[in-house]
């Protein structure tokens, strides 16, 4: 089965850039597609999660946690429909943090920052190494979900994405 691979921290504002397209190019014999701009491939031939996180890393012009996970996961997780029941509310985002590792405990959820009413960052459920929040940013004070998420799993790496592109992954792996 295909690897998803998520470059942690990558092509966010004017830090650790870099150019997928060039390190899909690097490694046509994976046959490695491109999703978006900020670090995020789906690898559907064969290799080693080891050598293929090598083989990465020393094609990056930084050093950065590199996640990967089994495309079987990507589908499992589509495949529960996480995000059915929305909050209410407009400009709400359905995010997913990929963690480095699934957590040996599942803090209590669902967490809102802040509580109350106003809350940006409700952080709903842990499914396996998947941490899933719902986002409604305010512009005048931002609270990131992945630094929530961050609080409550301390010492676990972790990325975010959007939903939508995990629904992009899932196209992929099932072609």
């Amino acid at each position: 089965m295909a690897h998803v691979v998520f470059v942690r921290g990558a092509n966010v504002g004017k830090h650790r850039r870099f150019q997928p397209a060039a390190l899909v190019r690097d490694l046509a014999d994976l046959d490695v597609v491109n999703v978006g701009a900020v670090g995020t491939f789906v690898v559907r031939r064969p290799i080693a999660a080891g050598a293929l996180r090598a083989e990465i890393a020393k094609r990056l012009p930084f050093q950065t946690e590199i996640i990967l996970c089994p495309g079987t996961e990507i589908l499992r997780l589509s495949d529960s429909d996480p995000f059915s029941d929305p909050p209410s509310g407009r400009d709400v985002r359905a995010l997913v943090t990929i963690l480095a590792r699934k957590p040996k405990t599942v803090p209590k959820l669902p967490f809102r920052s802040p509580v109350g009413e106003d809350w940006q960052v409700d952080f709903f459920r842990v499914d396996g190494r998947f941490a899933l929040t719902f986002w409604r940013p305010d512009p005048k004070r931002l609270i990131y979900p992945n630094a929530v998420v961050a609080d409550r799993l301390p010492g676990i790496p972790g990325t975010t994405r959007s939903w939508s592109t995990i629904s992009k992954i899932c196209g992929i792996l099932r072609r």
